[in-house]
């Protein structure tokens, strides 16, 4: 299994502590944010890593982490020219997971549970995708996959308003709200898919559109995080993150 971390964008939300650098390198304890998702894919086994980023950081990004023989792994770099969207970046790795399955990582994804699990239980399905899901309270910042009472999943919608919200609770048959967090598990047609999308309102090809596409087909299979887990990409949940590693938040 190939793993792919995704550390582009433009950090936006992060303002002005991403200035001058990619949000993916500010500091989460006592480590560069990207470090944490890079251990979690070694730790489960998966040493063969592409890291996909923008243009204007891909020299300090390969300056942080080198080859990859710090980390017990090698990695290989792609540039993602404009920012536009998940399932875009993704789509860059094409040649890289020829003929494999990937695990694809936000690369500011701070989770505690072990990756390991949730690669066996992909490697144990014939074919489709695994989304990692979390219980969480906001549910208008993510994703959101919905879920019924024999726990399959019914429907993502990407980041509800108010009238999504609603609609989703006055639903009877939906039991279950949980965020997609950003640890994705593609056989090979992830490709196909990504080539048949049209992008968004936003003008970007949506991940959220993928895993549908998965859905639709049958082919959608899930695992939930039992510890903690934030995406650090606003000043509150990259404060979160950075207590979440210091302990502070047992």
């Amino acid at each position: 299994m190939k793993g792919i971390l995704l550390a582009g964008g433009n950090g936006t939300r992060l303002l002005p502590l991403t200035t001058c650098t990619n949000k993916h390198l500010l500091p989460v304890g006592q480590k560069p944010m990207i470090f944490y998702p890079i251990e979690k894919l070694v730790a489960a086994g998966i040493t063969d890593i592409l890291i996909v980023t923008g243009t204007d950081h891909m020299g300090s990004i390969v300056q942080t982490l080198g080859s990859g023989k710090d980390f017990g792994c090698t990695f290989t770099y792609k540039v993602q020219d404009d920012a536009g969207g998940i399932a875009q970046a993704l789509g860059l790795a094409r040649g890289f997971c020829y003929g494999e399955r990937m695990c694809v990582i936000l690369g500011d994804n701070i989770f505690e549970d072990d990756l390991t699990l949730w690669a066996n239980e992909f490697n144990k399905q014939e074919r489709g995708a695994r989304i990692i899901l979390k219980l969480v309270s906001n549910l208008d910042r993510f994703g959101i996959a919905v879920t019924d009472n024999d726990k399959r999943i019914r429907e993502i919608v990407e980041k509800p308003d108010a009238a999504e919200l609603n609609r989703l609770h006055d639903n009877n048959e939906y039991t279950g709200y949980f965020a997609v967090t950003g640890v994705y598990f593609y056989d090979q047609k992830v490709f196909d898919i990504i080539d048949s999308l049209q992008p968004s309102g936003r003008g970007e090809l949506e991940i959220t559109d993928v895993n549908n596409k998965y859905l639709e087909w049958g082919e959608l299979q899930y695992s939930t995080m039992e510890k903690g887990w934030t995406d650090a990409g606003t000043h509150s949940s990259l404060w979160f993150a950075n207590q979440m590693m210091s302990g502070e938040t047992k």
